[in-house]
């Protein structure tokens, strides 16, 4: 920016805001340099205070007059006062600079913790951007299928596979999402390690022969597999088997990972279940075989 005043051309220059790290590393260069420059005071007046004291010890041993002795401890007592006070001055210093290297090995820490924070939103603004591509192109897809006239049991199976693995996908991507921008907050405040932790470990692991969706549970629920009793605590990240999912969803006991309130409650309760295994003192979880059974007795009576 150039402007004219009073017949002359002024150029002002924009200077950039100095980080902590650089405004540190200057104090601590200053302090350094000054700090020197007090050690060369305290040489010099040590050099004095010998040669004051070499003297006096010289007058002392060739029997001087009293005068003169008095005369030479007095030149011998102001220099060692100033040497005194030189050095207090010097250890002051020493205390400044360790302050200040404390605050610069603080301030590039919190560098770091902010470069590994802000690394960690990025990806989740990735990952959020790349979602609806990956929604869309399923979508495309589905509707391959769905938008044709004829009508193949193979195909339709197909279409239905891909719609789940859609919805699965992208109520996956918005749980990472939410994770990784808490791992960034934590990472930024410098209270949790920099890298993001593994997935949430679920009630129950995957089997090939059941297949299953992932959901969150709003309340505490069982259900059977090859006679065990299978439990999964309210609040948590569970892979329910697909046949109980539509019972559980309509009776509000489960909701996508991408529904609102799942987020709030995740952040609230977290993914692992408020209290863990239900205990036995706690009030029933939900029977949802006992629940699926009632509903398809309540539609073979209506029938």
């Amino acid at each position: 920016m150039i402007s004219i005043v009073g017949g002359y051309s002024k150029m002002a220059f924009f200077t950039r805001e100095l980080t902590p790290v650089e405004r540190f590393e200057n104090a601590l260069r200053d302090r350094r340099a000054a700090r020197q420059k007090q050690a060369d005071r305290v040489s010099a007046v040590e050099t004095v205070v010998a040669e004051k004291r070499a003297v006096a010890e010289r007058l002392a041993v060739a029997g001087a007059a009293d005068a003169k002795l008095g005369l030479a401890e007095m030149k011998l007592r102001a220099v060692e006062e100033r040497a005194k006070t030189l050095r207090a001055e010097l250890a002051e210093f020493d205390e400044q600079i360790a302050s200040t290297e404390r605050a610069l090995t603080e301030a590039k820490a919190q560098r770091d913790r902010d470069l590994a924070a802000d690394q960690i939103e990025e990806m989740a603004l990735a990952i959020e951007r790349a979602a609806p591509g990956f929604g869309a192109s399923a979508a495309v897809l589905v509707d391959a299928v769905t938008k044709n006239a004829a009508s193949v049991p193979e195909a339709t199976r197909f279409s239905t596979s891909v719609d789940a693995m859609r919805r699965e996908v992208l109520a996956a991507a918005d749980l990472i999402c939410w994770q990784l921008r808490s791992a960034a907050v934590r990472t930024r405040a410098g209270n949790a390690n920099i890298a993001v932790g593994g997935p949430a470990e679920f009630e129950q692991p995957p089997t090939q022969e059941i297949d299953r969706q992932l959901i969150y549970t709003l309340n505490a629920l069982l259900w059977r597999e090859g006679g065990e009793v299978r439990r999964a605590p309210a609040f948590a990240l569970v892979e329910l088997p697909k046949v109980l999912l539509p019972v559980a969803l309509r009776h509000q006991h489960v909701d996508y990972l991408n529904a609102r309130r799942v987020q709030t409650l995740i952040h609230i309760h977290g993914s692992d279940g408020a209290q863990g295994e239900p205990a036995a003192d706690d009030s029933q979880p939900i029977d949802l075989d006992m629940l699926a059974a009632e509903e398809e007795s309540v539609r073979a009576n209506v029938a």
